[in-house]
């Protein structure tokens, strides 16, 4: 029976454990944060603490591929999610008001999303583990070193030494401390350097959760969850058991927005933009959130001629992490981890054979998608700076290849562009592949011919400058 080690104790580490541990391997799940887990999804809420998880009580939302995985290959954990009162989000009764054709279509429900908190998402995950046989985990034991031996020239993990000075022998070492891993100080100490890219995404957030009152969760009066509003973007992100994030976000280098931290210019900023001034009418669970210095970072082994790792796998913010404002971490990250247990099953007994695999699906089906959101947040920084600096905005070329760019506006008129649009939101399929369809340019380009942007009602800059003042 192949034996694993699961560093890190987090949505995707867990999710590991739980799929390993169900093929019958013996699992070892090591998680350096020691508290125990709550007893309920409000005790989580208020007093977990998970100093590993700098995002633990941030914005946070479930993309529909994360249930697509749930379904396929954890429903119990979807199923406990549901009764632990996670929103069931169906963009379809959002649908844009410009859009005449209302009709609805067969598959219109793979875009309906399961999404919770990140308290709650981990209760769920980590009760689902704890019953899992064939599973240990062992809480406020992290990894001080791996264990190597020597492979072709290479460096072969053959298991960790614990912090609490315990080895633990493993066929297979899995990754998943998150976006604070330490591996590549682990590997370091062996003589190995990780490939590594990494850059600021570029945002500033400032956050509050809410609960509802008498009047509900609010109803969403704008199609997106996601609003870009000029020089700032709002995220309203209904969660589990009536509760909801606001969330500004602006760029980083953006100095007199840092007010925003404040919950009066915070809370003006949002009364000042008529179809979201409702999300404030609830009970106030939080004061204002913020976080910088949110790293888009990719890793991967064996990419350059240094010697060559077996016996390990990255997998989810431990492989590459990017900004939190599309969402897409998670599904990726479980998605990421239903391929790595069809891989071990493949190749497990073959290390070599593994880490070749295992790069292979990593490049092939993940690294495009962390390609795309860095694009994207790299536009959209640059779109901010170019409005605080008073630059004219930028208009696309009227050609096939500005289809790409028009998709959001073709989608608040035309059923297969919003159709497309919800494909990439909720991670479905990757824009490059979206934007391949037959027809879809043509339709994309004659839904905007002559189609001014008219943005969301909003303050403007000097406006937004005297609110935030």
């Amino acid at each position: 029976m192949p034996r694993i080690v699961v560093m890190g104790g987090g949505v995707c580490g867990l999710a590991a454990g739980m799929l390993l541990a169900r093929d019958g391997h013996e699992v070892t799940l090591l998680e350096r944060d020691a508290g125990a887990v709550p007893e309920s999804p409000d005790e989580a809420w208020e007093s977990w603490e998970r100093k590993g998880v700098a995002q633990f009580r941030q914005a946070h939302f479930l993309q529909a591929r994360t249930r697509h995985v749930l379904d396929a290959v954890l429903p119990d954990v979807r199923d406990a999610l549901e009764r632990e009162g996670a929103a069931r989000i169906d963009p379809m009764r959002r649908l844009p008001p410009g859009i005449a054709d209302r009709e609805p279509r067969e598959g219109d429900d793979r875009w309906v999303s399961l999404t919770a908190r990140r308290t709650t998402l981990e209760y769920v995950f980590a009760r689902a583990a704890a019953e899992t046989p064939g599973l240990e985990i062992r809480r406020g034991d992290g990894v001080e070193r791996l264990e190597t031996g020597a492979a072709n020239g290479g460096v072969h993990v053959t298991g960790v030494r614990t912090e609490a000075g315990q080895t633990v022998p493993a066929d297979l070492v899995i990754d998943a401390m998150g976006r604070r891993s330490l591996l590549p100080r682990l590997l370091r100490d062996e003589g190995v350097d990780v490939h590594e890219e990494s850059e600021d995404s570029g945002f500033a957030y400032y956050s509050r959760f809410f609960r509802a009152g008498a009047g509900g969760v609010p109803a969403a009066r704008m199609g997106a969850l996601l609003s870009p509003m000029g020089s700032f973007s709002l995220l309203t992100l209904p969660s589990d058991r009536d509760t909801w994030c606001v969330t500004i976000y602006i760029s980083a280098r953006d100095q007199p927005l840092k007010t925003l931290r404040f919950e009066d210019r915070w809370n003006a900023v949002i009364r000042a933009c008529p179809l979201h001034e409702h999300w404030l009418d609830g009970e106030p669970l939080t004061d204002i959130l913020s976080m910088a210095g949110v790293v888009d970072r990719y890793r991967r082994l064996n990419a350059d001629s240094g010697r060559r790792v077996t016996g390990l796998a990255l997998v989810g913010d431990a492989w590459a992490c990017t900004n939190p404002s599309l969402g897409r971490g998670i599904a990726l990250g479980l998605s990421h981890v239903a391929r790595l247990r069809d891989v071990v099953r493949e190749h497990v007994d073959d290390p070599a054979a593994f880490a070749e695999a295992w790069d292979t699906v990593t490049e092939e089906e993940l690294t495009p998608w962390y390609r795309a959101t860095v694009a994207v947040a790299r536009a959209r920084v640059a779109e901010i700076e170019a409005i605080v600096a008073g630059a004219p905005p930028a208009k696309p070329p009227e050609s096939p290849a500005a289809a790409g760019t028009k998709l959001p506006l073709a989608a608040r008129f035309d059923p297969e562009a919003f159709r497309a649009m919800l494909d990439i939101i909720a991670c479905l399929e990757l824009p490059r592949n979206v934007l391949a369809r037959p027809g879809l340019t043509d339709r994309v380009l004659a839904a905007t011919d002559g189609v001014e942007v008219t943005p969301p009602p909003a303050p403007s800059r000097d406006e937004l400058l005297r609110l935030a003042a």
